[in-house]
């Protein structure tokens, strides 16, 4: 009996100290597929969808957006956007990316319409994380195809606007200035074994009967879905998923120029273990670093249904060309710090276990559905060469709250402050809590806000948590 304790107790801790070095999926408090990076203002802005696991199908009805300053920390902005905000849009809240023009954000999304095809529209707000209303109060593209779904665009040097997209064929237009219209017409991009290392699937798939069978090419991509357009060093670049052995891949072709020609590159990442069936990247340099941001299946509960944005770097090669991406648990490293003397949004979040992010009213976005042996885990804090006096945390609860203990380097870490939360007078009736700091700490460390109840029910929702900070 002692052996098989002793066993148990192994197999535990390999699986907890094997959470607390995962970085990937980035987001573990909601399913968040398609991820679309946008740098702004020394700020990575990441616009994702909203998976519902549990079905057989894409029934997605919203979209999100995180953000990070050093690329660990994510802060959760809520949903700014959903398929109400478009009178036109019925279903399918399908990848989108936001763009940033003259101080305005324009997220391009796609969604099923009345008509039960699909179509792309935009949004538009004078922040990175909204309001945002729909521009134009109708589809920007709409043509009766099923093509029209994953929009990326891209403002190039010269004030031009591009916007990509498809399924199955890629097609773009030129954008206005005013980012909400575009001239000329629709132009579909040839795609052969030259241009994106496969031949184009047919119209129509196997029922339509004028439809000619495209030729098997071993071991080549093609365009299935999922463009990814930007410019680097005066090189365009075109991301995109491919096909290999019946699973999505991420490659890419380049051009000297926005609309082509294109030449096939290869692939950045396939044959890898993502549990699912699609992926749909987005690349950025950031703080001197290249990041290639994509999707899996592997948060728990998840799937090809439940698919969460993950995050690599990697350094292009001295030509230009992208070396192929391995994707791992631990992620990135961190390339800033954060600063516990001023307020921390408690959705700002490295890692999480036993907990969900709500969002209401003034209070915005907040960290719910918090369980006992549940944590919220912050990396790189800087406390700097003086340690904190105390720590405060802004909390509600309907019932008996249960303790928040704030720890530092891991779960069970050194202990710095402990809050003991009463019942507030409700799960939205927000107390500020304030206790000492008993073990001094000053340099970078990370934070582990642990969640424990005392003499409550196991299972129990314990405490709605708003914000924190440390005082000096």
């Amino acid at each position: 009996m002692t052996k098989n304790r002793s066993f148990f107790s192994t197999i535990a801790l390999l699986l907890v100290g094997g959470s607390l070095t995962a970085q990937n999926p980035v987001v573990q408090t909601n399913y968040t597929p398609d991820p679309a990076p946008m740098v702004y203002k020394g700020r990575v802005y990441m616009y994702t969808g909203d998976d519902i696991p549990g079905f057989d199908f894409y029934y997605m009805t919203k979209w999100r957006v995180y953000s990070s300053a050093d690329m660990v920390n994510w802060t959760d902005h809520g949903v700014p956007i959903a398929l109400e905000s478009f009178t036109w849009a019925r279903d399918r809240a399908w990848a989108a990316q936001c763009v940033e023009r003259n101080g305005k954000f324009y997220w391009y999304i796609c969604a099923q319409t009345i008509n039960n095809d699909m179509a792309i529209g935009v949004a538009v707000a004078d922040s990175p994380t909204g309001p945002f209303k729909d521009a134009i109060g109708k589809p920007l593209i709409s043509t009766g195809s099923w093509s029209n779904i994953d929009p990326t665009a891209y403002v190039d040097n010269d004030g031009q606007a591009y916007l990509y997209w498809g399924n199955g064929s890629l097609s773009y237009v030129k954008l206005n200035k005013d980012m909400i219209s575009y001239s000329g017409d629709i132009v579909e991009v040839p795609q052969t074994l030259e241009t994106f290392g496969g031949v184009r699937r047919p119209r129509g798939g196997q029922n339509n009967q004028n439809a000619q069978a495209a030729p098997a090419v071993p071991n080549k991509d093609m365009f299935v879905e999922g463009p990814w357009f930007y410019k680097r060093n005066g090189t365009y670049y075109q991301m995109f998923a491919g096909m290999d052995k019946g699973k999505e891949t991420l490659s890419y072709s380049i051009s000297n120029g926005p609309m082509g020609p294109w030449k096939y590159q290869g692939r950045i990442m396939a044959d890898q273990p993502t549990n699912s069936f699609t992926n749909h990247g987005g690349i950025i340099d950031f703080k001197g670093n290249s990041y290639l941001f994509y999707h899996t299946g592997l948060l728990k509960g998840g799937g090809s249904y439940g698919r969460s944005s993950a995050i690599e770097t990697f350094k292009y090669n001295s030509d230009g060309t992208i070396p192929p991406v391995t994707m791992t648990k631990e992620g990135v490293q961190p390339v800033g710090t954060l600063n516990p003397y001023n307020r921390v949004e408690a959705e700002t979040i490295a890692w999480s276990e036993k907990c969900t992010t709500s969002e209401m009213g003034k209070t915005g976005v907040y960290v719910s559905g918090i369980r006992t042996g549940g944590y919220i885990k912050v990396r790189s804090v800087d406390f700097g060469k003086t340690s904190p006096k105390s720590f405060s945390a802004a909390v509600a609860a309907g019932l008996d709250g249960g303790i928040l203990e704030v720890r530092i380097d891991s779960v069970g870490g050194t202990r710095l402050a402990t809050v003991k939360i009463p019942r507030t007078g409700g799960w939205k009736t927000w107390k500020t809590l304030t206790e000492n700091v008993v073990t001094p700490v000053t340099g970078v460390r990370d934070v582990y806000l642990v969640f424990k109840g005392e003499n409550i029910t196991a299972g129990r929702e314990l405490f709605n948590f708003d914000y924190w900070m440390f005082n000096k």
